[in-house]
């Protein structure tokens, strides 16, 4: 009973709020800036930069990172790739490991998990998909945006975990949690706060999933929180219906207004800037470093699956 009455107090307000928030949604999609994704390769090898180049390529990689997710993954928001998520990470982590480090990027701005799972089974029918160590996911977003279950979309997370360790080896994989929808200066209010709670719900879905998961399971699977987002000097109920709504968005967004750091977040006011991208690549380095999984996947190259090897 309380469990039900609990249930229908969180989706009471959304469900009062329905018609202003569709079309605040419209309004958004219409008047969006829309950026596109980050320019440069999608695949490489990262080197310490006191490494020659001829000796970095006879060297094998130290580890393997391949990179799946959305339009943040992409680098939308940023003008090329080593500005964005997966090159510099692959920098970072060849710099702390002192040797190269390969990298992958598989992302599209719009997917959600289960368009990130088909783009990844396209590239192991496609022969496109490399060796790899470690995954780093970046999605959750567009399911938030999608209204996507959260049952639904922790399992194209299983599936696509589960096909990267099939057809690339991956042993280890860190899950960025969703980022703070509810600091986004895109968005207006209400539709900030009601795209601000979904997202916190379904990362906490993900990581109470994550939790329960055997410590035997392989691939190991871990959630990243993300670098802190200083919120924008926005008003904090510009546009609100009543008190209630309100003193929820005080209570839920917590901190108070705080100037922003230079492009920490992109001009679209949607998308990480190049300092924050910055931030989230460095965060996820001392975390794969701080896990031990680059000394634990030296030596990546022998450890692939061999249909990955034969197509080196």
């Amino acid at each position: 009973m309380l469990h039900a009455l609990s249930d229908t107090a969180s989706w009471l307000p959304k469900l009062l709020l329905a018609p202003w928030l569709l079309v605040q949604g419209r309004q958004v999609r219409r008047d969006a800036l829309v950026l596109p994704e980050a320019a440069g390769p999608r695949a490489g090898l990262a080197v310490p930069e006191d490494t020659q180049a001829s000796a970095a390529v006879e060297t094998p990689p130290l580890l393997r990172l391949l990179v799946v997710g959305d339009s943040s993954a992409a680098g939308v928001g940023v003008d090329h790739q080593h500005q964005a998520l997966a090159e510099p990470l692959a920098s970072r982590l060849a710099a702390a490991l002192g040797g190269p480090v390969a990298w992958q990027l598989i992302a599209t701005t719009g997917h959600r998990a289960s368009h990130a799972r088909r783009a990844l089974q396209n590239a192991v029918q496609a022969g496109r998909l490399q060796p790899a160590d470690v995954l780093v996911t970046a999605l959750g977003v567009n399911d938030v945006v999608a209204q996507t279950r959260p049952a639904a979309f922790l399992a194209e997370l299983d599936a696509l975990c589960a096909l990267a360790a099939q057809h690339a080896g991956v042993r280890h994989v860190l899950h960025s949690a969703l980022p703070p929808m509810g600091r986004f200066p895109l968005l207006p209010q209400p539709l900030r706060w009601a795209l601000g709670r979904d997202a916190r719900r379904l990362d906490h879905a993900l990581r109470r999933h994550l939790a329960r998961l055997p410590l035997s399971s392989t691939p190991r699977r871990q959630h990243l929180p993300l670098p802190e987002l200083p919120p924008p000097v926005l008003p904090a109920t510009a546009g609100l219906p009543g008190p209630a709504v309100t003193s929820a968005i005080t209570r839920t967004e917590g901190k108070p207004p705080v100037p922003q750091p230079p492009d920490w977040m992109a001009r679209d006011g949607f998308h990480p800037g190049a300092t924050g991208y910055a931030a989230w690549a460095q965060a996820l380095a001392e975390a794969v470093t701080g896990a031990g999984w680059g000394a634990a996947c030296g030596g990546a190259q022998e450890r692939a699956p061999a249909s990955s090897r034969a197509r080196r």
